[in-house]
C-alpha cells in the first residue's frame, strides 16, 4: 500500500473556536521510499491568524489573503490521498481540522487508514519527549531547516522519523537474482553487495597446511 505523510498548519488550535487550515503538505511513499509525488498548498482561511499560530508557522494574514480557498482545492487533495494510508504526527489535530473543512463544504469525513506517529513514539519511548524535534534528535535526523513549522519540511522529517519508528532504517528492493542486479550500474537502491568466491579443494588443503605450520610456530615461540 502506498502511504501519504501529511501535515497541516492552521490559524489556531481548536476548530470549536472557528480556526481553519492555512497550509496542507503531503508526501507520497511507496514501500517507504518517496515517489516524488507531492501535494502542497497555502490556503486563505477566511479569518485572521492567531498570534500564537503566527509565532509557530509565520504565515501572516497579508501573505494568505490572495491564496486559494479550501473549496477550490478539496477535490484535488482528496484524489491525492485516495485509498492510501495516512502517516500523521498527532493525527487527532490534523484530522479534526481537515474534517471540519470538509464538513463546511458538505463533504464526508476522511475514511483512510491512519497511523499516528505520536502514538507509536509514545508506546516506544514512554515518559520521553516525543515532539517531532525530539524524535529527530533521537534518530540523528538533520532538522536545521525547520526554523518554523512548515508543512512540507515537517512531512519530509516525519517520513524519516516514521521509518525509524517502525525499525525500517534502510528501505531496499527485493531482487530475484543477486548476481544479475549487482551488474546493473543504474540501480541506485543497492546499498551493499558481497560476491561469494568458491574455494577449490587444492586451495583448502594448502590453507589447512599453512595454518598447521604457523600455529605450531606461534605456540612454541
Amino acid at each position: 500500500m502506498k502511504e501519504i505523510v501529511l501535515d497541516t498548519e492552521t490559524t489556531g488550535i481548536s476548530v470549536k473556536d472557528g480556526h481553519r487550515i492555512v497550509e496542507i503538505g503531503c508526501i507520497e511513499l511507496d514501500n517507504l521510499i518517496p515517489t516524488h509525488k507531492k501535494f502542497h498548498c497555502y490556503l486563505n482561511p477566511e479569518r485572521k491568524v492567531s498570534e500564537k499560530a503566527f509565532e509557530v508557522h509565520g504565515y501572516s494574514d497579508q501573505f494568505l489573503a490572495d491564496k486559494k480557498k479550501f473549496n477550490e482545492l478539496s477535490d484535488e487533495f482528496l484524489e491525492f490521498i485516495k485509498d492510501k494510508r495516512l502517516i500523521i504526527h498527532n493525527a487527532e489535530f490534523d484530522l479534526s481540522h481537515l474534517n471540519n473543512e470538509l464538513k463546511i463544504l458538505g463533504k464526508g469525513k476522511i475514511q483512510n487508514e491512519v497511523i499516528d506517529t505520536l502514538v507509536l513514539a509514545r508506546e516506544k519511548f514512554p515518559g520521553s519527549s516525543i515532539s517531532l524535534d525530539a524524535l529527530c534528535k533521537r534518530y540523528r535526523i538533520d532538522n536545521t531547516r525547520r526554523k518554523k513549522h512548515t508543512a512540507l519540511i515537517d512531512c519530509d522529517l516525519l517520513a524519516k522519523v516514521y521509518i525509524n519508528l517502525i525499525d525500517q532504517k534502510e528501505p531496499t528492493l527485493n531482487f530475484n537474482t543477486q548476481e544479475k542486479e549487482s551488474n546493473n550500474e543504474t540501480n541506485k537502491n543497492v546499498l551493499y553487495f558481497k560476491k561469494i568466491v568458491k574455494i577449490s579443494e587444492d586451495e583448502k588443503k594448502n590453507h589447512t597446511s599453512y595454518l598447521k605450520t604457523n600455529l605450531k610456530k606461534n605456540y612454541f615461540n
